[in-house]
């Protein structure tokens, strides 16, 4: 019998929860972390691994698999719980999390983790590598997408406005980017260290198929994502996604600097039961 989307999309949303309880579990190991970053982009992830992109568990470098590039290293614990729910990185290793000879490093690296396309780290950087893996993918014959999420914060850099101009001239229709917009960046605001509205227009004119979305309204990003994947025209497919730090943690949504959190001791099974509680409303 056929899924209906309501059943597909609770499964969705309980993915997404899981996502962000891994995080918060890894969180815990070390005491701190990029949680924020976690908890808001949950929802783009659990729509990319179980709703989007094709691949096999057992077989990270199946040659057809669709590639998810994550450019903005820092996020690699996000990335991490979503590879630990898709049964890529087995459950046990989330106690690993940043520690001595982990494969779940502080910030990704593709050498160590499976499932980890690409080295983040030096930022603005994912979108100019995922361009030369869809403009490769495309020569090949290949139907497979790339994926490639990068943050508001990477828009200061040049690279990505190159990435951008050039994955448009080769008419990657096989690339899909995602630019979290959290307004957040180590040295404050994103929009006051580099203003880049209005961004969606600026796409568009890169000659991008642009949509600009809730990154944490389930449904949009569900939309989005199928709107992507199905645009008919030769061109790269933009989401710029809204979303909100700490997203599904109330007290941390609160908190006014939340690009690296450190988080007390008694705070984490606040942090687990406030993410339940959200589950069940």
């Amino acid at each position: 019998m056929e899924e209906s989307k309501t059943d597909a999309r609770a499964k969705l949303a309980e993915h997404a929860y899981r996502i962000r309880r891994n995080a918060l579990l890894m969180g815990e190991v070390q005491g701190q972390g990029y949680i924020g970053q976690a908890l808001d982009i949950a929802d783009v992830l659990a729509v990319s691994y179980f709703g989007a992109m094709n691949y096999r568990p057992e077989d990270p470098e199946w040659e057809e698999r669709d590639r998810f590039l994550l450019s903005n290293g820092h996020y690699a614990i996000a990335l991490y719980a979503a590879l630990i729910e898709a049964g890529i990185i087995p459950q046990a290793e989330l106690e690993t999390y940043g520690s001595d000879d982990s494969r779940l490093p502080m910030s990704g690296m593709a050498s160590y983790t499976p499932g980890m396309e690409m080295s983040g780290g030096s930022l603005g950087q994912g979108l100019t590598i995922a361009v030369g893996r869809g403009l490769g993918l495309k020569r090949k014959g290949s139907k497979a997408f790339v994926y490639t999420l990068f943050s508001d914060g990477e828009l200061d850099e040049g690279a990505i406005w190159e990435g951008l101009m050039s994955a448009a001239h080769w008419k990657l229709d096989n690339l899909i980017a995602i630019v979290d917009v959290n307004n957040q960046q180590a040295d404050g605001p994103s929009s006051q260290i580099m203003a880049f509205e209005p961004l969606t227009e600026k796409m568009e004119a890169f000659g991008w198929f642009t949509q600009r979305i809730d990154g944490n309204d389930l449904d949009a990003v569900i939309a989005a994502f199928d709107a992507a994947r199905n645009h008919p025209g030769e061109q790269p497919r933009m989401i710029i996604a809204d979303t909100r730090m700490g997203c599904g943690v109330p007290f941390l949504e609160a908190r006014e600097k939340n690009h690296f959190i450190r988080v007390d001791a008694h705070e984490w099974q606040l942090a687990l039961e406030a993410l339940e509680a959200g589950r069940q409303a």
